[in-house]
């Protein structure tokens, strides 16, 4: 059995079409001809997002002392928007085909090219545009580059008048800036402390792209850690360690993940300090996570703002002061794309090409399958249900499959990334006293089959999981 990867420029497709095939993800409003920017997740891309989430959330909430989970509203007062300076600054530069009047990200037409636009202001990039003699992608001129805010709008109320306007949440950072406070009254935590949220962003990206990478509806999971201002380096450390953590955890080639500190003019208008961790997606070295140093740049925003005092008091030594925030924000989608990606997997398996998906078994959607070698058998059905039954009670992520014959569905299970394959044939019935009440446990990577005791499967795939 030789194992091979696939060339990346074959890699987008081949990953996009397994997803939609076997019901990871499709296409947003497929029958209406879709909607640029949405996907949904289907059954088994919930599966694999949510073992995601959990595995974040208990890695970053609840397996710490000094953290507090919470779950904002999208919707906030606009005037938190104002305060954070997402009104007047959250834009990218957009530029315009002059004859079909299509918008696109100014510097990503510029990548295309080779042109590195790290640290370009909007008169750098508008430039860059001149120099090269960019044209859009139909071949027209191209306008002047501008910025576009990303925010959506919307309205609140029956009125439709400036008065009610909104804005979906570009971030969940803002909900839990303003439920500071909140915690502080109702928990009275000792710093350092942090809170975590995982929930719907929301960006009008210019031109999304790349799959579920860059899109307009989006979901993180994110932590505002407060500090003391004199404690930030440490605690920054520290959270930088976590992030590789759970790079590790959840499944990526550490190799394959790189540690960008970004440049002063390439930074967020509230950080300090940054690092993006950068995977090596297929069509380029990309960002998949970051870490932010924020001072106390939002509570002095919001303190300001609303006219509330945010300052936290020390029992211990008396002092009143903002504490300072540290950010580590991480992209479901872009790490859900970076496993796919890991996971896909092409070998020769029985003088065939064989497809399938690696995931560690703590992330995989299926944990195992349970099959009877021959649905037409009812005695084979019904202990099959039994087997089938006795470990869902305990891991919930268990599959029924009795579709096709015994090797179509090792196929279809490997392709779903299926560690396990457990099936009931008529030596688990006593044909051979030898092997009665033990099944056929079949592995995913190597194909190798062995018998197991009934008694012994539950620990096996709990141990297998963690």
């Amino acid at each position: 059995m030789t194992e091979k990867k696939t060339q990346p420029e074959d890699m987008m497709e081949k990953i996009i079409s397994l997803a939609k095939r076997r019901g990871f993800v499709y296409q947003g409003s497929e029958i209406y001809g879709g909607l640029a920017g949405t996907w949904d997740y289907g059954p088994l891309g919930v599966k694999l997002k949510n073992n995601i989430t959990n595995l974040w959330w208990s890695m970053f909430v609840d397996g710490r002392e000094d953290m507090y989970g919470i779950d904002a509203a999208i919707l906030m007062n606009p005037e938190a928007w104002v305060s954070s300076g997402h009104v007047g600054g959250f834009s990218d530069p957009l530029v315009e085909d002059l004859k079909t009047k299509k918008r696109y990200r100014a510097d990503h037409l510029l990548e295309d090219i080779g042109v590195d636009c790290k640290g370009m202001k909007i008169a750098d990039l508008d430039a860059a545009i001149r120099e090269h003699k960019v044209k859009s992608p139909e071949g027209n001129e191209l306008g002047e580059v501008r910025q576009f805010n990303m925010m959506f709008s919307t309205h609140i109320g029956a009125t439709d008048d400036a008065a009610s306007v909104t804005y979906l949440r570009p971030e969940t950072a803002g909900g839990m800036f303003v439920n500071y406070k909140n915690v502080v009254d109702s928990f009275h935590p000792k710093l350092p402390f942090g809170l975590g949220q995982i929930g719907k962003a929301f960006r009008n990206e210019i031109a999304p792209r790349d799959f579920i990478f860059r899109v307009r509806e989006l979901e993180q999971m994110e932590v505002e850690y407060f500090v003391r201002p004199d404690d930030w380096e440490n605690q920054f450390e520290n959270w930088r360690k976590e992030m590789w953590k759970f790079i590790e955890a959840v499944g990526l080639d550490k190799n394959k993940v790189h540690e960008l500190e970004v440049a002063d003019a390439d930074r967020a208008h509230y950080s300090k300090r940054t690092i993006d961790f950068e995977y090596d997606y297929p069509f380029g070295r990309k960002e998949l996570y970051g870490l932010a140093y924020r001072t106390n740049f939002d509570l002095t925003s919001h303190q300001n703002g609303s006219k509330v005092n945010l300052e936290y008091f020390d029992e211990e030594t008396k002092e009143k002061f903002l504490p300072h925030v540290i950010e580590p924000s991480l992209g479901v989608g872009r790490t859900m794309l970076a496993v796919l990606l890991e996971a896909y997997t092409e070998d020769e398996m029985g003088g065939e090409v064989r497809s399938y998906l690696k995931f560690h078994p703590r992330i995989a959607p299926v944990k195992a399958a349970v099959s009877p070698l021959l649905k037409n058998k009812p005695e084979l059905v019904e202990k099959a249900r039994e087997v089938f039954a006795m470990l869902k009670s305990e891991v919930p992520q268990i599959m029924w499959d009795d579709n096709g014959n015994i090797g179509k569905r090792y196929r279809r299970q490997d392709e779903i990334g299926t560690p396990f394959c457990i099936v009931i044939d008529f030596d688990t019935l006593g044909e051979n006293p030898e092997h009665k009440d033990t099944v056929t446990v079949r592995d995913r990577d190597t194909g190798e089959q062995k018998r197991m005791p009934i008694s012994e499967l539950n620990a096996f795939v709990k141990s297998a999981i963690k």
